[in-house]
């Protein structure tokens, strides 16, 4: 007993904890996802945040700690955005065709998103810079931070809020469909994966690229205008009121 302990005190020490308990975590809850047919409430990474935020509270490993070694695998998250660009470099020329209600269907969602967000934090009385956190809740999280800042709002908080949206998104998504009869025909699986990308980011994103290749290429449009959109536009917005 004695000698785990040791062990363990070492590792929480190390920078290799954080990268070692992230893909070991990481790795049994892709198979667990496997293996239950990629149900939405297995989703890995709400689980591997779940296990990984349990592990940590319970050792009192502090996180500074945890992302020195985790770091190695967010920087690995800049690629994995901009590989989403070959799925849609494969379909240009269809998406040259669709760009007008593409571009429509992105300013209205990427409206109904942050509104709503915004109109529900205002009846609950929350303060002024909650607010401006919630409002870039469906743009990806690093981007999300940015256009907190700008706005006045707490960057940390958008980046949580941004998170537990695309969580929220990728394990609800299936059954909404449903409910609303979106379809699995090909066109189906665009409005899938373009909703999806609109309201949940990455997360829903990568959600949707597991299940349908369409579906992820319209998913990763979604996601990238919505983030430039939200950085454009939101900020004058602001101005505006």
């Amino acid at each position: 007993m004695n000698t785990f302990v040791e062990l363990w005190t070492y590792l929480t020490t190390t920078t290799l904890f954080g990268l070692t308990a992230t893909l070991s975590v990481y790795v049994l809850a892709q198979a667990a996802y496997t293996h239950t047919q990629q149900a939405p409430w297995a989703n890995p990474v709400l689980w591997s945040v779940v296990v990984l935020a349990g592990l940590l509270s319970a050792t009192g490993t502090a996180y500074p700690t945890y992302f020195s070694g985790a770091q190695f695998i967010h920087v690995l998250l800049g690629p994995a955005v901009v590989a989403l660009g070959w799925p849609l470099w494969q379909r240009r020329t269809e998406l040259a065709r669709r760009w007008r209600p593409l571009l429509v269907a992105s300013l209205v969602g990427g409206t109904a998103a942050a509104g709503s967000a915004v109109l529900m934090g205002w009846a609950l009385d929350l303060p002024s810079d909650v607010l401006k956190s919630l409002a870039p809740k469906s743009v990806t999280a690093p981007v999300a931070m940015g256009v907190a800042e700008r706005l006045g709002g707490i960057p940390a908080l958008a980046a949580v809020i941004a998170v537990v949206t695309g969580l929220v998104g990728a394990l609800s998504a299936k059954p909404l469909f449903k409910l609303l009869g979106v379809g699995t025909h090909a066109a189906g699986w665009h409005a899938r994966g373009f909703a999806l990308g609109t309201a949940a980011h990455g997360i829903g994103a990568a959600r949707a690229i597991q299940v349908n290749a369409d579906a992820g290429a319209y998913a990763g449009l979604a996601l990238g205008i919505q983030a430039l959109l939200a950085s454009l536009l939101m900020p004058l917005v602001a101005l505006w009121f």
